[in-house]
């Protein structure tokens, strides 16, 4: 029996964020939309006229690896960050699975990839889904802690030292969950090259991609699988920086032909396709006449919500620090009580919600990994829900603060 330890986020969420009259600045997507809403963002006028789902198609299992439309949707945002001049080949729809979610996808490269005797590097903190799956298959993880005062940026020197002869596979979350940090192009860039010189594979989870509100345009890097490298698996999903969580829609796309095949293989024991409804839903957000819209709604959305809580983590600097994100929808703030120490912060997260009705989560639970003092008084806050909410949720810390530990 494959022994899975607790995934610690997804059980925090699912006991707390039901709580009655919570103001959730846990969630991690951008403030989800309705298909109503969704119709409104697309620029083709006549389009509007015709129903974005046609409820006259069958119901049957459809493409298997999802429909071509939606792959060509998907392939087009990765061929815009493609360098020409080391690119093997620009990314096709062959290159791209369809998955049940990002989720799927980053179980299925682990489930399809990473056995016993491997060894996987990932970055710590992240999703606790990329290293305890790994783990759980029976490979050797060694994490790669990111550190607050490297801007949370991958240290390649670490990395080149932690190389074994067994590592199979890379694993980064690009940008980062729950720090909002971006990896540059340049470090992007050195991982991709210590991967190449060795023949590993690297895991680039992209889910916050492209949701860079607070880089200049110059400053964003390329999506990994545009640096030339075949070995690089990208996952994603509608969820995050789409802000459609609800339609499971995710993907898998890399350049090597055989680590397509052998996902493909793998996913016929877990799903047969995704449902078509969904597909339908997320190849319409992805066309070229409605993800400029979107995604800008998206991004104006961060943008203003991150001015509230960098003025709350400057109003509040006595007892709270962090590195202000520069991308995706979290931040991962630090909580010190009047004598300076960490707070306890699975207490802090209880009493606060218990109190104020604020939820979000323990650093040191959710993404410690059991390292004692890792993330002592971290909390994750997720900032890019409705504006309104996240004010009425920092007004009512603010006041928790003064009243406990200022």
């Amino acid at each position: 029996m494959v022994k899975i330890p607790a995934f610690e986020v997804e059980q925090w969420m699912d006991r707390y964020e039901n709580t009655p009259g919570v103001l959730n600045i846990a969630e991690t997507c951008c403030s989800s939309i309705s298909i109503d809403q969704l119709v409104q963002f697309n620029s083709d006028q006549q389009s509007n006229a015709h129903p974005l789902i046609d409820f006259s198609k069958p119901m049957t299992y459809g493409p298997i690896r999802g429909s071509d439309e939606l792959r060509r949707n998907i392939v087009a945002m990765y061929n815009e960050d493609v360098d020409t001049r080391t690119a093997v080949a620009p990314l096709s729809t062959e290159n791209v699975i369809v998955t049940q979610g990002a989720i799927s996808a980053n179980h299925l490269v682990f489930y399809s990839l990473v056995g016993p005797g491997d060894h996987v590097i990932c970055v710590l903190p992240t999703y606790q889904q990329l290293y305890s799956i790994p783990e759980s298959l029976g490979a050797e993880v060694s994490l790669w802690k990111l550190r607050p005062e490297n801007g949370y940026i991958p240290d390649v020197a670490e990395l080149d030292t932690s190389i074994r002869d067994n590592t199979k596979m890379i694993v980064i979350n690009n940008p980062n969950n729950p720090t909002g940090a971006t990896i540059p192009k340049e470090v992007l860039a050195k991982i991709i090259d210590i991967a190449q010189k060795h023949g590993i594979i690297v895991l680039s989870d992209e889910v916050y991609r492209p949701l860079f509100h607070s880089l200049e345009p110059g400053n964003i890097p390329p999506s990994a699988l545009g640096l030339g490298y075949p070995k690089v698996v990208v996952t994603s999903s509608m969820s995050k920086s789409w802000a459609l969580a609800g339609i499971r829609v995710g993907w898998v796309a890399s350049l090597d032909a055989s680590i397509i095949e052998t996902i493909a293989s793998a996913r016929d024991y877990t799903t047969i396709s995704v449902s078509q409804l969904d597909d339908q839903v997320a190849r319409y957000a992805l066309s070229a006449s409605v993800r400029p819209q979107l995604l800008a709604r998206n991004i104006s959305l961060a943008k203003e919500n991150i001015q509230l809580l960098e003025q709350f983590i400057q109003d509040h600097s006595n007892v709270c620090s962090w590195v202000k994100p520069t991308a995706g929808t979290t931040a991962f703030v630090q909580f010190k009580d009047k004598k300076g120490a960490p707070v306890d912060d699975e207490a802090f997260c209880k009493d606060v919600l218990d109190k104020t009705k604020v939820m979000f989560l323990p650093g040191s639970r959710c993404f410690g990994y059991g390292q004692a003092s890792s993330f002592d008084g971290f909390v994750r806050i997720g900032y890019v829900n409705e504006t309104e909410i996240l004010r009425q949720a920092l007004e009512k810390l603010g006041s928790y603060l003064v009243d406990n530990l200022e």
